[in-house]
């Protein structure tokens, strides 16, 4: 829903947020159900196998918060729910209280493909893509806002009959 403001507009973003990633999840799981082995095995098993298994664990660790962070790197330029509100060459993105505050660089590009935005710097490098738009009129609004073009507010009269 696109509502237009003093300086900009406000737009209501109707995608859906981001799913985790499945396979990182699962290796969460894994990596659970790893420490309570190695629980065990710190019990059981005797001090050199126990630091053996210790140590697959950290290493286990590792590589999930590596994975994580990648996931989240990757899934940092895409925004398709939440609040967006729109003025010249800024974005600030309210998403469940998360505000991002989003500024364009005088090199930067917007595109527009269907309903979805795309923004990308000088070297033509995605910095974000924007979808979730109720249609393609918001998108091309939101696109003409983030260029520097002012919107007109359209006054409509509504007239009630008596029957």
């Amino acid at each position: 829903m696109l509502k237009l403001t003093d300086d900009g507009a406000k737009i209501t973003l109707q995608g859906q947020p981001q799913a985790l990633d499945n396979g990182l999840f699962w290796f969460g799981a894994a990596l659970l159900v790893g420490a309570v082995a190695v629980a065990l095995a710190m019990s059981l098993l005797p001090v050199r196998w126990s630091i053996g298994a210790l140590a697959l664990l950290i290493i286990g660790s590792f590589i999930f918060n590596r994975q994580r962070q990648n996931h989240k790197k990757a899934m940092s330029g895409q925004i398709s729910s939440g609040i967006l509100w729109v003025r010249c060459n800024e974005l600030v993105h309210d998403n469940q209280g998360k505000r991002a505050h989003i500024h364009l660089a005088d090199g930067d590009t917007i595109t527009l493909e269907g309903e979805q935005l795309q923004i990308m710097d000088v070297h033509h490098i995605h910095k974000y893509r924007i979808s979730g738009f109720d249609n393609e009129k918001e998108a091309q609004a939101t696109k003409a806002i983030l260029q520097g073009q002012t919107l007109n507010k359209r006054h409509v009269t509504i007239k009630m009959s008596n029957d």
